[in-house]
């Protein structure tokens, strides 16, 4: 039992290992597949068990299908071309201003379209301004991945992880900000004025005025209201108690169909387009961290941790949030995000220490490139794009501009639990 045991925690670790390294560039998702299928074909997980694993992930994989959508339509539309006049012409001739501008944007996208959303949907917009007004975009691109994170637990919706981790123990609506609005605005002003700062020396360029205008056509109008429609389903949602997943995928399939019935073009240019990986890269995630629940793993951590809120909340609570941050950099924090609600739901923590815990997997993840599927989504963006960060210079910001963000969102919580 020890030895299968030790070869599932290996198996998952050479797989998590394989997705922040990336070795020999090979895609993110073909080291969580490659885990995942060794630990069925070795008979550490039962098939059965690793297809119901995989089955559990299918609100994310609705959720990213329609948010993906979206951003591929508006892509191809012209929407983003559109929006970065629209931010270029209100910076006045400022890089800071521009960087202003588009964390303001992100913090909304994030609030109320989550953090996967401005990953996918908002940087290639950025990637558009910072081509129009001709001025470096990696400062304005680093925008889009740390809001994404720092942002959200704002509301239950900004990250779908946020109802994993909580489960059948979510807060109400009034519960929620009570417990996050306050650490959620800590969070966003300490990681804009860290990373304003890590930035600085980049973004003393002077905007291009170029006056050349972009028509908004009927085809980008429609997706901009259906983006909007969208943030507004997702907000009724959450507010009722229900998946967001499933609404997402409406949303996101209604106004694609709407757009090529209107321009009469195939689907097919969509489709091919649309980051189909990225819904293995989370399968495999999701199978890896039920392979550690049924090695016994996960219960073990789950005794543990019952044992020391019991004996000390509140050294729990702080310790539980840096933990859990430095594991989610360390395993990216969708398994982590998993393990969490495995192992805080059975040991039935205080709500204060599990929403430590939901703040360490939702802001953590700013040190590293790879610490949240947000972080990968903008990765795979960037790419498009022809652009490129490596784990290094990620972490040169991300060392400066996480830490204090975390450590002060957290102090900000244990004012307000009770």
């Amino acid at each position: 039992m020890f030895t299968a045991n030790a070869a599932t925690c290996v198996i998952a670790g050479l797989a998590t290992f394989g997705v922040i390294a990336r070795p020999w560039n090979l895609p993110e998702y073909i080291w969580a597949v490659t885990g995942a299928v060794l630990l069925v074909a070795l008979d550490l997980l039962p098939w059965r068990e690793a297809i119901a694993a995989a089955g559990k992930g299918a609100d994310v994989y609705f959720f990213l299908v329609g948010m993906m959508l979206l951003a591929e339509v508006a892509r191809k539309e012209g929407l983003f071309d559109w929006l970065a006049v629209q931010a270029v012409k209100r910076s006045k001739q400022s890089a800071s201003r521009l960087f202003a501008i588009v964390y303001a944007v992100g913090t909304l996208v994030t609030i109320f379209l989550s953090n996967d959303a401005t990953a996918v949907v908002l940087t290639p917009a950025v990637y558009a301004a910072t081509r129009a007004a001709k001025v470096e975009p990696l400062p304005h691109l680093f925008v889009c991945a740390f809001i994404a994170n720092a942002a959200s637990f704002v509301l239950p919706i900004s990250n779908p992880a946020n109802l994993v981790v909580f489960g059948g123990r979510m807060p109400s609506l009034l519960d929620w900000l009570h417990y996050f609005a306050l650490p959620s605005v800590a969070s966003i002003v300490t990681t804009f004025v860290l990373l304003r700062i890590s930035q600085s020396d980049r973004l003393k360029e002077r905007v291009d005025s170029n006056d050349e205008a972009v028509a908004l056509s009927r085809s980008a109008a429609i997706i901009a209201i259906g983006i909007g429609i969208t943030g507004v389903v997702l907000v009724a949602a959450s507010a009722v108690g229900r998946d967001l997943g499933l609404p997402t995928f409406i949303c996101g399939a209604v106004v694609t169909a709407i757009v090529l019935l209107i321009a009469r073009k195939s689907p097919a240019s969509i489709l091919r387009d649309v980051s189909w990986s990225v819904l293995l890269l989370v399968a495999g995630l999701f199978i890896l961290v039920e392979g550690l629940n049924h090695s016994g793993a996960l219960p073990a951590l789950a005794d543990l941790l019952k044992e020391a809120s019991a004996a000390s909340p509140r050294a729990t609570f702080w310790g539980a949030g840096i933990v859990t941050a430095i594991a989610s950099n360390l395993i990216n924090n969708l398994p982590m995000g998993l393990i969490a609600a495995t192992t805080t739901q059975a040991a039935q923590v205080q709500h204060y220490i599990t929403g430590s815990t939901l703040i360490a997997v939702d802001l953590g993840p700013n040190l590293s490139i790879t610490g949240s599927l947000a972080t990968i989504l903008w990765l795979i963006a960037l790419r498009r794009e022809g652009e490129d960060v490596s784990a290094l210079r990620f972490l040169k910001v991300g060392a400066l501009v996480m830490p204090p963000a975390l450590l002060l969102s957290i102090l900000v919580l244990s004012l307000v639990a009770p």
